[in-house]
C-alpha cells in the first residue's frame, strides 16, 4: 500500500537508470579493447568505430532499457530478484538482436566473439551497479525522506502509522503533539518546531491537525519552508505515500485551489495521438491470433464471440462497450446488473483466464479509435452502477471529466471492484490520477498493464 514515490521521483529514478545503462555499456565496450583475446590488444579507444559503438549501443543498453521499465512497473518488489531477471532477459534479448542485424545493412558491426564478451561484461558490471544500489539503501539517510509529524488525534496517528510502515521511503524522525498535550513525553518541543525540526535533520515537516482555526502554527511553518524544510499536510502527505487522495479531507475549495486537474488542449492532443498509434498497432498485432481467440470462445461455451454493454463516459454520455465475451450467455438475465465476485459462477473456463490476461479487454482499443475512450483513464461503470455511487459517494461525478480508459491507475494498483466500498478506493485512485494527469503517468500505467497481462493479475 505504502510503496508509492511521486512522479518526479519516479521519472528521476527511470532516467538515471537509462543513463546508467547506456555508461556501463560504453564501459563494457571499452574494456572489450583491453582483452588481449580479440586480437585488438594494439588498439587504443581512438580506433572504435563510432559504427560500432551505435552497434553495441543499440543491441545491450537498448533491450536492457527497455525491460528494465517494463519490469520495474511490472514488479511487485525491485530486490536483487528483478535485477537479475532483467538482466537475463535483456542479455538474451540483445543476443537475438544482434543475430537478427544483417552484415549487408550493418558492414562495421562488432564481431560473434566481441559481442560474447561486451554482454557478459555489460551483465557483471550491471548486476555490480544494482548490488551497490541496494547496499547504498540500506545506509543511514538514504531513505525517501526524513518525517517530523506535527499534531495529534486520529488523523496524526494515522499518518504516523503509515510513515513508520514505509521505511523504504521515509523514516518517521520524531513527533510534536500539536496543539500540546498535557503530560506528553512526545519528541520536539512545541514552542520551537523550526528548531526541533533542524535538530532530527528533517527534510520534511507533516502538519496532521483535526482543526486549524486559531492553532496553525504559522510562524513556525514559515521558517521551515523558507529554510527548504518542505511542509506538507496530511492529504499531500497521505498522496505521497499512497498514490491516492484522501477524498474525507476534499472540499470544493480543495479542488479550486490546489494544484493539479488541468487537462491542457495540448495534453489532450497528445494522448489522443498516443491513443490513435498505439491501438492500431496493438489491433494489428493481436490481429493473427484474433480468430484463435474467437473460436476458443465458441468451443467453450454458447454465445456470441463479443459482448456489448453501456458504460457511462466522459460528461456522463453512454456508449457501446466491447469486450470477448467472458461470462455464460445472458448471466444477468435472472438477477439484473449486480456486481463481479470472487469466484463469480457467471464467468466461463476460458473467461478467466482471459478477465486474468486482460485479453478480453483487446476489442476496446476499437472504442479508443473512435474515440469514445482513451487507453488509459478511470474504467467506465455501469450506468446502474454509477447512478447509485454518485447518490453515496462525494465527488464520484468528478470521474467522468476525462475520457474512460482500457486501463487505469486504479486498476494497476488495487484488486477488481466488487462493492460500493471498492468503488470509494478505486475513486481515491481515479481522482489522483485526473490530478497528476500526463503523458508520462500514462506510459507508466501502459507499463504496469503489461505487467499485469504477462502475470495473469487482472480481473476477476
Amino acid at each position: 500500500m505504502h510503496d508509492h514515490l511521486d512522479d518526479n521521483q519516479n521519472r528521476k529514478r527511470t532516467l538515471t537508470h537509462c543513463v546508467l545503462d547506456i555508461l556501463v555499456a560504453l564501459t563494457a565496450l571499452q574494456l572489450i579493447m583491453l582483452l588481449p583475446h580479440f586480437g585488438l590488444k594494439n588498439l587504443d579507444s581512438s580506433a572504435l568505430g563510432s559504427g560500432q559503438t551505435v552497434h553495441f549501443l543499440v543491441i545491450a543498453a537498448f533491450p536492457s532499457m527497455l525491460i528494465g521499465i517494463i519490469l520495474a512497473y511490472a514488479a511487485k518488489s525491485h530486490g536483487m530478484v528483478v535485477h537479475l531477471t532483467k538482466t537475463a532477459v535483456s542479455i538474451l534479448v540483445s543476443y537475438v538482436l544482434f543475430l537478427a542485424m544483417d552484415e549487408t545493412y550493418l558492414p562495421n558491426r562488432l564481431g560473434q566473439t566481441e559481442i560474447i564478451w561486451g554482454l557478459s561484461l555489460f551483465a557483471v558490471l550491471s548486476l555490480g551497479c544494482s548490488g551497490l544500489r541496494h547496499v547504498k539503501a540500506f545506509l543511514p539517510g538514504h531513505g525517501g525522506g526524513r518525517v517530523l509529524l506535527v499534531g495529534n488525534g486520529a488523523m496524526a496517528a494515522q499518518m504516523e502509522e503509515m510513515i513508520t510502515q514505509c521505511p523504504g521511503n521515509y523514516a518517521l524522525v520524531g513527533k510534536v503533539e500539536y496543539p500540546p498535550v498535557p503530560g506528553s513525553s512526545e519528541c520536539g518541543n512545541v514552542s520551537d518546531i523550526f528548531e526541533t525540526a533542524k535538530r532530527l535533520g528533517a527534510d520534511k515537516v507533516v502538519i496532521s491537525l483535526s482543526e486549524r482555526r486559531g492553532v496553525f502554527p504559522l510562524q513556525e511553518m514559515l521558517s521551515c519552508k523558507l529554510s527548504g524544510i518542505e511542509v506538507l499536510d496530511s492529504p499531500a502527505m497521505f498522496e505521497c505515500l499512497t498514490g491516492k487522495l484522501l477524498i474525507e479531507n476534499i472540499t470544493p475549495s480543495w479542488f479550486i485551489f490546489c494544484h493539479g486537474f488541468r487537462v491542457t488542449p495540448w495534453l489532450k492532443a497528445a494522448k489522443r495521438f498516443v491513443d490513435v498509434i498505439i491501438s492500431l498497432f496493438g489491433l494489428a498485432v493481436f490481429a493473427p491470433f484474433a480468430p484463435l481467440v474467437a473460436l476458443a470462445i465458441k468451443l467453450d461455451s454458447p454465445g456470441p464471440i463479443f459482448f456489448r454493454q453501456t458504460r457511462v463516459g466522459q460528461g456522463d454520455k453512454l456508449f457501446g462497450l466491447i469486450k470477448f465475451r467472458s461470462m455464460c450467455q445472458d448471466a444477468e438475465k435472472g438477477t439484473g446488473a449486480v456486481w463481479a465476485k470472487k469466484n463469480d459462477d457467471r464467468v466461463t473456463r476460458l473467461g478467466r483466464f482471459l478477465r486474468k490476461s486482460r485479453i478480453d479487454e483487446i476489442p476496446q482499443l476499437i472504442n479508443v479509435l473512435k474515440g469514445e475512450m482513451s487507453l488509459v483513464g478511470p474504467r467506465p461503470e455501469r450506468p446502474e452502477f454509477v447512478q447509485k455511487l454518485k447518490e453515496r459517494i462525494p465527488y464520484y461525478s468528478e470521474r467522468h471529466y476525462v475520457k474512460p480508459g482500457v486501463s487505469g491507475w486504479a486498476q494497476v494498483r488495487y484488486p477488481y471492484g466488487a462493492s460500493v466500498e471498492d468503488a470509494v478506493e478505486k475513486l481515491r485512485y481515479d481522482l489522483y490520477y485526473i490530478k497528476n494527469i500526463s503523458i508520462m503517468l500514462d506510459l507508466k500505467i501502459i507499463f504496469k498493464t503489461i505487467g499485469v497481462m504477462l502475470f495473469c493479475r487482472g480481473g476477476r
